[in-house]
C-alpha cells in the first residue's frame, strides 16, 4: 500500500483519481477547500502552509506521492494563484515528505490550454518575479476584456509546465530518485466544464477551439489512470514529461513539432 496526496481531491480529476487508488487498496489523503481530508485554501502562502503541516500530521511524515490537482478556470486572480503558487507550493512544500519513500513519485495537472499564446509579462513574472508582482499583472488582465482575462488560465497552465521542465532533473527531484511530471488534459467531463458542455451546440463549438479527434470528450477516469501510472513503482525514468491526455489536440496543433 503507497500513501498519496491529492490536492482538489474533492471533485473532477482529484476526485476520480482518489477513488481510483482508494479501490486499488493504497491510502489517499485529499486535500480541497472543503469536504476532505484537509481542508486547505492553496491560494494563499497561509493556506498552503497549513496544508502541509495537516499532510504531515496526517501521514506520519511519510508519503509516496504527490497529485497537484487542485486548479481554477475562471479569468480572476484566483485561477493565478491556485494553479501555479498553490500547485508549486504544493510540490515544493510536500516534497520533504517524500524523501522516506522507497519509490517517491510527483505529478501536476497542467492543460493542453498551455498550448495557446500566454500573456508574456504573466507568464515572466510567474517563473521569475515576485509573487505580488504576478497577481498584479494578473489583476490588470481580469480587468480588461472577456479574451484578455481568460489568457490568465493558459498562462498559469504553462508556466506550470516550465516549472516542471525547469525543475525535474535538478538535484531535489531527479537526483533524490523522485520523477516529477505533469500531465495536460483536454476537455474533461467534470463540474468545471458543465456550462461549457451543457448543449450540443456549445459542445461542438468547444470542440472547434479544442480539436479532440480521438473519442472526443473525455470522462475524468481517463487522466486518473494516467497519474495513477505516473505516480507509481512502475515509471521508474519518465522526467519532466508532460504527458497530453487531450484526444489529439497537441497533434492537431502542433502538427510534427516535438517541442
Amino acid at each position: 500500500m503507497r500513501t498519496y496526496v491529492i490536492t482538489g481531491a474533492a471533485s473532477g480529476i482529484g476526485k476520480a483519481t482518489s477513488e481510483l487508488l482508494q479501490e486499488r487498496g493504497h491510502a489517499v489523503i485529499g486535500v480541497d477547500l472543503k469536504g476532505s481530508d484537509v481542508d486547505a485554501d492553496l491560494s494563499t502562502a497561509e493556506g498552503r502552509a497549513d496544508m502541509v503541516e495537516a499532510v504531515t500530521e496526517k501521514s506520519g511524515g511519510t508519503i509516496d506521492a504527490i497529485i497537484a490537482g487542485a486548479g481554477l478556470s475562471t479569468p480572476t486572480v484566483a485561477t493565478a494563484k491556485v494553479n501555479y503558487y498553490g500547485a508549486v507550493g504544493t510540490l515544493e512544500g510536500l516534497r520533504p515528505l517524500l524523501v522516506g519513500s522507497p519509490a517517491p513519485r510527483a505529478v501536476a495537472i497542467a492543460s493542453m490550454a498551455s498550448l495557446y499564446p500566454p500573456d508574456e509579462d504573466l507568464l515572466h513574472l510567474f517563473l521569475d518575479g515576485a509573487e505580488d508582482d504576478a497577481l498584479a499583472r494578473a489583476e490588470a488582465l481580469a480587468a480588461s476584456d472577456p479574451q484578455t482575462a481568460n489568457m490568465i488560465y493558459g498562462t498559469s497552465k504553462r508556466a506550470l509546465a516550465l516549472w516542471i521542465r525547469r525543475h525535474a532533473a535538478r538535484e531535489q527531484w531527479a537526483h533524490a530518485g523522485i520523477p516529477l511530471n505533469a500531465v495536460a488534459p483536454g476537455i474533461i467531463r467534470t463540474p468545471m466544464t458543465k456550462d461549457l458542455t451543457a448543449t450540443e451546440e456549445a459542445t461542438k463549438s468547444l470542440l472547434e477551439m479544442v480539436p479532440m479527434p480521438l473519442n472526443g470528450i473525455a470522462d475524468a477516469i481517463v487522466v486518473a489512470r494516467l497519474m495513477a501510472w505516473l505516480t507509481s513503482e512502475e515509471n521508474t525514468h519518465l522526467c519532466g514529461q508532460v504527458v497530453f491526455v487531450d484526444g489529439g489536440s497537441d497533434v492537431v496543433m502542433r502538427g510534427e513539432s516535438t517541442w
